[in-house]
């Protein structure tokens, strides 16, 4: 645990993980699923990369009798991090706590809703990097596959999501295990012509064992559905909700996780945990001025595209 001396806020890690929890079981972030969390003792830091160049270089094995082994070298290119603080405070007037004693748990639930917003601004920080067509641009790196929309039924996203597969082969020599997407396209793809003929005949029930076919049928391990929105309309406005990840694009990815910078991928949110030891750290402390406990929520992040030729972004709505 970090040292907090000098500040009046005390952790209340039950809290966070609780809040954690439940916001974890709505399914709506995947972020931190597609840029995964590397939890860093350093603010920031120039870390190696491994390159596509390293892992798919022609080696000469072939040794002679008595002869010395050939040394293979690898090449990493230097990329660098520098975690920013995000956080926000969420008041709970003694009256309030009073009032909603018996009907919830009024700490958990303020908690409950700064995490989210805390975490709902990080999930729109990575859809715009990861969505990005100025850091994923040209041929190897994007199509515009709008002539034949997702929202098309008789288009063919089979072909079109194995074409994006092969190219990131052909950039790095790993296949991409990944398929990100909203969740207004994963809805289309239910619709499109090929995908229903090809699962109509298999037994589906729940909503992961739909998209484990879906995913079986366009070749990838996994598919990623952003379900999150945001209230685009100011303070004090009639909300207007809208995606946070974009129903414009869809994206292939080889996303390395666990704690391995060596491990390629697309990307990484790198955690300074010698100041925020979870992606939401829980801090509560007296405002006797305003009659209010205070639920902080903060996290000290950096969420970057390591290496853009692990991924392929395609347009894929017109």
């Amino acid at each position: 645990m970090p040292d907090y001396q000098g500040t009046r806020a005390v952790p209340r890690l039950e809290l966070g993980e609780a809040a954690l929890e439940f916001i974890q079981s709505q399914e709506e972030f995947i972020g931190t699923k597609v840029l995964p969390i590397f939890q860093t003792k350093k603010k920031a830091s120039i870390f190696p990369a491994i390159t596509r160049e390293s892992i798919t270089r022609e080696a000469d094995t072939k040794r002679a009798p008595r002869g010395n082994y050939n040394r293979d070298t690898f090449q990493a290119k230097d990329r660098q991090y520098n975690c920013e603080e995000h956080g926000l405070e969420g008041p709970l007037d003694d009256s309030e706590r009073e009032m909603y004693a018996t009907d919830f748990d009024a700490e958990l639930t303020t908690v409950q809703i700064v995490t989210r917003r805390v975490l709902q601004a990080q999930e729109k920080r990575i859809a715009s990097k990861v969505f990005d067509t100025t850091v994923f641009t040209g041929s190897k790196l994007f199509t515009d596959f709008s002539s034949a929309p997702w929202d098309n039924i008789s288009s063919d996203v089979i072909a079109q999501v194995r074409a994006a597969r092969e190219q990131v082969r052909q950039n790095c020599g790993m296949e991409p295990g990944t398929l990100i997407m909203s969740k207004a396209n994963i809805d289309r793809l239910l619709g499109n012509e090929k995908i229903k003929a090809a699962i109509q005949y298999v037994a589906r029930l729940t909503e992961a064992e739909i998209l484990n076919a879906m995913a079986d049928i366009l070749g990838v391990k996994r598919i990623l559905v952003g379900k999150a929105i945001y209230n685009t309309a100011k303070e004090g406005k009639a909300f207007q909700g809208a995606d946070i990840w974009s129903d414009d694009f869809a994206m292939v990815a080889v996303i390395g996780e666990g704690q391995r910078l060596s491990d390629p991928t697309v990307g990484r949110t790198f955690l300074w945990t010698a100041d925020s030891p979870e992606n939401a750290t829980v801090e509560q402390y007296r405002d006797d001025a305003a009659r209010s406990d205070i639920f902080r929520v903060r996290q000290h992040v950096d969420e970057i595209i390591i290496d853009p030729y692990f991924a392929h972004l395609m347009k894929v709505d017109a």
